[in-house]
């Protein structure tokens, strides 16, 4: 029986073969990033074994490069931040894998918690840090590879909040 609800194929779409798209080996699409970044990050063993801590500087590792990205490990302890800016003419895919992380921007801050995703056009200007009591690991992408982070000073960030007080969420 047929209803407006069904959708019909005629025939098996496996028959035709010039519809399928053969799988690629590396991403090129944001949709293909952050589905990477969201693999490595259910993927514990390619990177918990290799997070420090470094009370003095944010730690960081390179975990991964392909044609045109890169893929990088974070760890941030109480009070690290990234400082106000941006990934000059990079893209990227922010993804936290353990603690909660604080994201500001001039449209205000935003908690980020483990599995919280964030995805950000050249140009986009931020500062993460880590507001919390307890250390939190992140994964970031970049495509193309990072180059350069130039800092930004701007009175429209909202200031920072004490360690553990949170983070108010951003408007719409």
């Amino acid at each position: 029986m047929n209803s407006d609800n069904d959708l019909q194929i005629a025939g098996d779409i496996l028959e035709v073969p010039h519809l399928l798209q053969p799988p690629r080996e590396h991403p090129a699409t944001v949709a293909e990033f952050a589905g990477l970044a969201r693999a490595v990050a259910a993927d514990r063993a390619q990177w918990a074994h290799l997070v420090q801590y470094d009370a003095t500087t944010r730690w960081y590792h390179r975990l991964r490069t392909g044609p045109g990205y890169e893929v990088w490990l974070l760890s941030w302890v109480p009070g690290q931040g990234s400082g106000l800016h941006d990934h000059g003419r990079s893209s990227g895919v922010l993804t936290v894998l353990e603690g909660t992380l604080t994201e500001r921007t001039e449209r205000g801050t935003r908690a980020l918690a483990a599995g919280a995703q964030r995805v950000f056009a050249p140009g986009y200007v931020h500062e993460v840090v880590n507001d919390s009591l307890e250390p939190a690991v992140s994964l970031h992408v970049y495509y193309p590879g990072l180059t350069e982070m130039p800092m930004h000073t701007s009175p429209h960030c909202e200031a920072r909040t004490a360690p553990g007080t949170g983070a108010r969420p951003v408007s719409a």
